[in-house]
């Protein structure tokens, strides 16, 4: 197989950043797969001389861990850390040769903090972009404390455990043996669920915020940078950093930048906002707002915390059918990521539902690994571009269902059939599929905000053309918001405008 120029020259240079010597202890047969790893491992091991592979028996074939000689570093990889998850193999590597790791320091004290052995193990396949960072929180975890272990397990190599245990979405972690996680997952998320929520006594000593930006989605970083560039007190709550851009693959109409993918844009807008005095405060979910002497936002774990101005940037997530079985069946068959989610399916049947951009580019993908793809538009035409569907209609295993009213989702453990009503003749139909792929659009997660701020029809912020809500100093901004078109360069200006209407409102004050 053999890695490619590209992928070696950068290796080169980031093997050249070993601290320490580093194992590679293998557990490897004389089939197929472990062919393949140890010629992975060797050629990796030919390029520097602080690495050696050792023959080690193991609880799957083929794997290996990585080590200095004579430790343990709890971090195991049974598969080929490939695709999206050469980064994680390279971060692991510098990790367990001494470099540390990239986090901040609270964080670092949390892990060290844990007490008590977690063995967890993430099955994950090669083409999701979710699953490298939840690979390398956990791989993090273990190499800052020797009561945790990791075990990335790559789903091509073991599709029989993939299989028994009936995983249809990745990543999903276990936990000593029982499922623990579904889905992308922050470090900060990874550490709650295992050590118990952030106390609210952490931010008991935080300061009056000038501007406060509920958000870390393309509209929030972009109101955080421009708010601290005007040198008043930032700070940002941040569940997920990212949000629903991290979701997105192929961004082509960022301008400026022929290509991109949306990790690594959101990776690289985070570095950004870091480049600034702006306290980020990751993994922490506002619940509500008010207005008293200052703006009040309170987190779910009861901290408050006060700030002169709150920019609200809440994003938006992937629109729900509200149908009996969607809910049961989610990671059991259900799924809304294509990329992540459609290896999992290969040779199977499944439906997406959905004819906009987002639900042809799914079943074009689909196509290509799928059985067989049926597309369901409830509308009497699909309302994709006309490239799109013109690629589509090229693929002789899709077949497309308009005017197509879902009505359940059944199977036993897993999705086993789709009903649908068509909506001209009234007829009702059955298909049997192992897999429903839902791309209907979005919704803005402003339900914490019904009794707060004026909201549209649609239960997005009514915002003016400063960003500012109804509520004095209160402004929002992205697609949380009523704006007529929701794009990330659009969320984008829209985060600077609230930013710039905020210290506008503040000079006033």
């Amino acid at each position: 197989m053999g890695l490619d120029k590209g992928i070696k020259d950068q290796l080169t240079q980031y093997l050249a950043m070993l601290e320490a010597d580093v194992v590679f202890a293998a557990s490897l047969g004389e089939d197929e797969a472990s062919v393949k790893v140890r010629d992975f491992l060797t050629e990796i091991a030919e390029m520097s001389d602080k690495i050696t592979i050792q023959d080690r028996v193991l609880e799957r074939t083929p794997s290996f861990t990585i080590e200095q000689p004579g430790q343990t570093s709890g971090i195991v990889f049974a598969g080929l850390p490939l695709g999206h998850e050469f980064t994680s193999f390279i971060l692991a590597l510098l990790q367990v040769s001494g470099r540390p790791p990239k986090i901040d320091e609270a964080v670092q004290k949390q892990i060290k903090a844990i007490d008590q052995p977690l063995h967890f193990e993430t099955y994950v396949s090669l083409t999701c972009h979710n699953c490298p960072d939840v690979v390398q929180a956990l791989n993090i975890m273990a190499v800052l404390n020797p009561s945790i272990s990791h075990t990335m397990i790559e789903g091509g190599m073991f599709k029989d455990e993939i299989d028994q245990k009936k995983i249809m979405a990745v990543p999903t972690v276990f936990l000593d043996n029982e499922e623990f996680a579904s889905g992308r997952q922050t470090i900060e998320q990874l550490i709650e669920k295992a050590a118990g929520p952030t106390s609210k006594e952490v931010f008991a000593d935080k300061e009056i915020f000038d501007v406060l930006v509920v958000g870390g989605g393309p509209a929030g970083s972009s109101a955080a940078i421009y708010a601290a560039r005007k040198g008043i007190k930032t700070g940002m709550v941040v569940e997920t950093f990212g949000g629903q851009v991290m979701e997105t693959l192929g961004i082509e109409n960022m301008i400026g930048t022929l290509y991109t993918e949306g990790p690594k844009l959101m990776r690289q807008v985070e570095e950004h906002v870091n480049e600034y005095n702006v306290d980020v405060m990751k993994g922490q979910r506002a619940k509500d707002i008010r207005r008293n002497d200052f703006v009040e936002v309170e987190l779910e774990n009861g901290a408050v915390l006060q700030t002169k101005t709150a920019i609200l940037s809440t994003g938006a997530r992937w629109r729900n059918i509200n149908v009996p079985g969607e809910k049961e069946f989610k990671n059991k068959g259900v799924a809304y990521c294509p990329h992540c989610d459609g290896p999992l399916f290969a040779g199977k049947e499944v439906a997406v539902i959905g004819g906009g951009n987002s639900g042809i580019e799914a079943a074009i993908d689909l196509a290509g690994m799928a059985k067989h793809v049926y597309v369901l538009e409830f509308l009497p035409e699909l309302k994709a571009d006309l490239v799109l569907q013109k690629r589509l209609q090229t693929l002789d295993n899709v077949t497309v269902i308009t005017n197509a009213a879902t009505k359940e989702i059944t199977g036993s453990d897993h999705v086993e059939q789709l009903t649908y009503t068509d909506r001209a003749s009234n007829g009702e139909f059955t298909l049997a599929v192992e897999g429903v792929f839902i791309l209907i659009g979005l919704m803005p997660n402003t339900e914490w905000l019904q009794d707060r701020v004026v909201l549209n029809q649609r239960n997005e912020i009514v915002v003016d053309k400063h960003g500012a809500t109804n509520i004095e100093g209160v402004f929002a901004a992205g697609d949380c918001t009523d704006s007529a078109y929701k794009q990330i360069i659009i969320s984008m200006g829209s985060g600077a405008t609230a930013a710039l209407g905020a210290f506008d409102h503040l000079i006033r004050s």
